[in-house]
């Protein structure tokens, strides 16, 4: 398998068009591969400066998950800390893990963020919503999201939906095209994701009683209690900034 590395988006529409297999979540694939057969060339976008950026609200979809830092929310920064081991995270990239996986751990995070996709089509990168990314699952270049005010993250390592852990995601930010404040949720249930938008208050329990109206509310009691645990935990840090 021959692996192409371009350095400037032109270069990277030329590998895919001359049909380059993108290698996000490799570290998934590689078994089917060494059973189907390798494809014979890949490209990677590791040496891409638009897939490498991570900060003021950017975040490349190159960027190895242990590279996510303080540049970026807690939400995300804790995710991709729960994801795998350590050589694990040392090889995995963010569009890998939101494009290439089934897990796919980092969406929760990027749901709450309301994050964006920037993602390569033939006539140049577009911006999309994170719903037509995991439909037609083309290159993912980066992700972008508005400042949070505040957010949190929890995986629920106890608790399993077959061998899937729960994870749940919340971050208070504005709502779209406004600067009113909303509290965003989202919680992997299996291979599945709910997530959900309702108003941003100071009462914690007028919050999670919109919430628990919600499909979120049918969801086991020990993961509702993480939502009521870091909810709570969101809306107090809000309300100190």
């Amino acid at each position: 398998m021959f692996v192409r590395l371009p350095t400037s988006v032109s270069e990277a529409q030329e590998c895919l068009a001359e049909g380059a297999v993108p290698v996000g979540g490799a570290t998934l694939v590689w078994a089917s591969w060494q059973r189907d057969g390798f494809p014979e060339q890949a490209v990677s976008l590791r040496e891409l400066p638009e897939a490498k950026v991570i900060g003021d609200g950017t975040l490349g979809a190159a960027v190895l998950l242990h590279e996510m830092d303080e540049r970026v929310p807690e939400v995300l920064r804790r995710a991709a800390a729960g994801v795998g081991t350590g050589a694990v995270r040392r090889t995995a990239t963010v569009g890998g893990n939101i494009v290439g996986s089934t897990l796919r751990c980092l969406l929760p995070a990027a749901l709450v963020l309301d994050a964006r996709a920037v993602v390569l089509e033939p006539d140049g990168p577009v911006e999309t919503d994170l719903a037509e990314l995991l439909a037609k699952r083309p290159v993912l270049l980066s992700l972008r999201w508005p400042e949070p005010v505040a957010s949190g993250y929890r995986k629920l390592t106890g608790v399993l939906r077959g061998e899937v852990p729960f994870v749940v995601a919340v971050a208070v930010g504005a709502a779209e095209g406004t600067e009113a404040r909303v509290l965003r949720v989202a919680v992997r249930d299996g291979y599945d994701v709910l997530s959900e938008t309702v108003p941003y208050g100071t009462d914690a329990a007028r919050v999670l009683g919109a919430l628990a109206l919600t499909p979120l509310g049918t969801l086991p009691e020990a993961v509702f209690e993480a939502v009521r645990e870091e909810v709570t935990g969101v809306l107090e840090r809000a309300a100190a900034r």
